[in-house]
């Protein structure tokens, strides 16, 4: 039965995009920093590819080691704790027949209000204690564009199910959260720009694996199956699906996930190459990814499924999983079966072809089940089958009230909500413990990607000019390996600065310093292009550091000025900041340790010892600036202009809002001095949480002053 013309089938030939990348256009010229962050995420992955696996040499040591890496992996998907196992309300709306097997159409309830839409295929007659498959669906969407009516990726990959169905089996095939009857979201970083998620550890991953989870427990509740032999496959975001649900529930006894892996190597550097922005990971979204705060490779993932059968199928022309990225995965995965003596538990199977479903993938897929599950090693065929309309595999009639699955972003993962005690007694008791506890956070699961050894600074002079009273002073540094930042300090007179304030900019802030100085000063700031000079407020400097005889730093993090990779929100942009997230960091995290490593460097500095440095920064870099402040404990005091008061506005840490949010960072500063400037009196009531800190201490650390925009 063919789909009515109306009906369009839309199948991603990229997991989550529309049409495979066109020929290239002729490239601009780099910007400056690109090739120093293309090398720093392949020595990125280099170091974490060396680490992975490398330590297990037998079975014993892997099984010591394995169930707290199951828990390390359900944590990065926003599953530890497990989210508690509520009624599933599942419910039959009705079904449609096939000689040889029948079709039931289920809806359950993952969570209360996260709906799961699927088709349960039951062979004919029904059986008791049959092998099950679990399908979990691709990127492949069936929609009636006319009446903006989805079916959910069931409809396109209803010939898997049936499959199963016609040779004995139960299966379950469930839609994606975005591809399904109530589409929800997979684009936030993608697409959308959401990089909260990031700041929450939240991924769509994670609903992906728990509603995986919950249709186990519904499988576990018909007669038809047997618990003991349930397999699990699915193709390209199904793939992923597969491995986050093989790796984390032992009652998945075979599994085929097939064309979604492959190794860290080929998500940050391979696929089309000197175009970060249509590398590998530009094929994904986020549904594809957990968060990686303990910086695996993603054969870990795949070693979890040990010693239980797995097959890992792929094509030879799959460009977004490409051939050397899952071979080089598969050889560290197979050593680990080897320590069970479970090699032939293992396989690749690689066929001919791109990223598609194609037959020899599909009877690949067969056999395995089969030997596994069934205990037949006969050869399999596909035999022509009489598809389903979308409208007969339709679950639902109507969207239900209260439906949670297009916000399910918001919900997932809740963020952090740190009371104060009432009492300030209280409060001055119970902060030294709750402070060490927030402490460990942010160095166990927020700024865990930072260098484990700080290399040396190999501070080199880089510049020294004079003009009209004023000198600048510029020294290149090594903040970790690979990146090469540029400190500026700005004096006038030859006096002792009493006082200096390290700026820490933007690409906006970076243009109003380079005015400030004009373009006298452009090559020592590395300014091709000579900058205007602001007169004004070079006079207004000059006159201030003059008299107060302060002097003016400087350090422009990476990405920014000198060291600038993609324009901002450009798809360069947007695809650098999704690979630091693959590698357990964010940008802005990685600021911070700039940042840290600028200070360290001035304080270095023979002509400013034991002279008081103050750190400073406007809107994210405020954020940025001040988690700096937090882990130099020299650093004498902080101001912040127009800090953003959450980190769902900025600046995007990793996993910190599980934690933390920014009034509670602030409130860790004490006891530096902070001065806090914002727009009006209104966004004062956001620093409520640390001025009621520390009028429990009795203290005045932090002062809140109101300057306009």
């Amino acid at each position: 039965m063919r789909p009515p013309t109306h009906i369009a089938l839309i199948a991603s030939l990229l997991v989550c995009q529309t049409a495979s990348p066109a020929d290239p256009p002729k490239a601009p010229a780099p910007l400056p920093g690109e090739t120093m962050i293309r090398a720093y995420f392949q020595r990125q992955a280099k170091e974490i590819a060396d680490a992975d696996l490398r330590d297990y040499t037998t079975r014993d040591e892997w099984e010591k080691a394995r169930s707290e890496f199951r828990r390390q992996l359900l944590e990065m998907l926003g599953l530890w704790p497990l989210p508690p196992r509520t009624e599933l309300n599942a419910k039959i709306t009705g079904n449609v027949e096939r000689p040889k097997f029948t079709v039931e159409k289920i809806v359950f309830e993952s969570s209360p209000g996260l709906y799961v839409t699927g088709n349960l295929y039951i062979p004919k007659p029904a059986p008791t204690k049959a092998p099950t498959v679990l399908y979990v669906c691709g990127h492949g969407n069936v929609v009636d564009k006319d009446k903006g009516i989805s079916y959910g990726s069931k409809v396109f990959y209803q010939h898997h199910p049936a499959w199963y169905a016609e040779h004995g089996y139960v299966s379950l095939i469930i839609d994606t959260l975005q591809l399904s009857e109530i589409p929800g979201l997979h684009h936030g970083t993608y697409r959308d720009k959401m990089w909260w998620w990031h700041a929450l550890g939240y991924t769509p991953a994670g609903v992906e694996c728990w509603n995986a989870m919950r249709a186990l427990d519904y499988l576990e509740t018909r007669p038809e199956v047997d618990p003991k032999r349930i397999g699990v496959t699915g193709r390209s975001g199904g793939g992923a699906y597969s491995w986050w649900i093989a790796a984390t529930d032992e009652r998945i006894a075979c599994a085929v996930p097939v064309a979604g892996i492959a190794d860290l190597q080929a998500h940050l550097n391979e696929g089309y190459p000197g175009r970060l922005e249509k590398g590998v990971i530009a094929g994904h979204c986020d549904c594809m990814f957990m968060t990686n705060t303990y910086r695996w490779d993603f054969s870990k993932v795949a070693a979890l499924v040990a010693p239980r059968p797995l097959m890992l199928g792929n094509s030879d022309r799959d460009d977004i999983f490409p051939v050397p990225g899952f071979r080089r995965l598969a050889d560290k995965v197979r050593m680990i079966y080897e320590l069970y003596g479970a090699g032939n538990k293992f396989m690749v199977y690689e066929t001919l072809g791109k990223h598609e479903d194609t037959p020899e993938l599909r009877l690949g897929e067969y056999r395995w089940m089969n030997r596994w599950l069934k205990g037949d090693d006969a050869s399999v065929v596909e035999e022509r089958f009489e598809r389903f309309g979308p409208q007969e595999l339709k679950v639902l009639d109507k969207t239900p009230e209260g439906q949670l699955n297009t916000t399910i972003q918001d919900l997932f993962i809740k963020p952090a909500n740190i009371e104060l005690p009432r009492s300030p007694d209280v409060v001055r008791n119970w902060w030294p413990g709750e402070k060490s506890k927030l402490q460990a956070a942010l160095n166990e699961k927020i700024f865990r990607g930072w260098p484990t050894k700080a290399p040396d600074l190999a501070v080199r002079a880089a510049g020294d000019k004079t003009h009209d009273a004023v000198r600048l002073r510029a020294w290149d540094f090594t903040s970790e390996e690979g990146i090469a930042l540029r400190l500026w300090l700005m004096t006038a007179g030859d006096a002792k600065p009493s006082l200096v304030l390290l700026n820490v900019l933007d690409d906006s802030d970076w243009n109003e310093w380079c005015a400030d100085l004009g373009p006298e000063f452009a090559e020592v700031l590395q300014r091709s292009e000579p900058p205007k000079q602001d007169d004004a407020k070079f006079k207004q400097n000059r006159a201030v550091m003059e008299k107060q005889k302060w002097a003016f730093a400087a350090i422009c993090p990476r990405g920014v000025g000198p060291t600038k990779w993609a324009e901002p929100g450009s798809p360069n942009d947007v695809q650098i900041r999704r690979r630091f997230a693959l590698v357990g960091q964010t940008l802005d995290g990685m600021r911070v340790w700039d940042v840290r490593r600028a200070f360290q460097t001035l304080r270095a500095h023979p002509d400013l010892k034991d002279v008081p440095i103050w750190l400073q920064g406007k809107h994210t870099m405020a954020g940025v600036t001040l988690y700096a402040g937090l882990y130099e404990p020299d650093v004498a005091g902080l101001e912040l202009w127009h800090l953003p008061p959450s980190h769902r506005v900025g600046p995007t840490l990793l996993n910190v809002r599980k934690y933390l949010d920014t009034p509670q960072a602030l409130a860790l500063a004490f006891p530096k001095l902070v001065k806090l400037y914002v727009k009006d009196a209104e966004a004062t009531k956001a620093w409520a949480w640390p001025l009621e800190m520390q009028r429990a201490l009795g203290k005045d650390y932090l002062q809140v002053r109101v300057v306009g925009d």
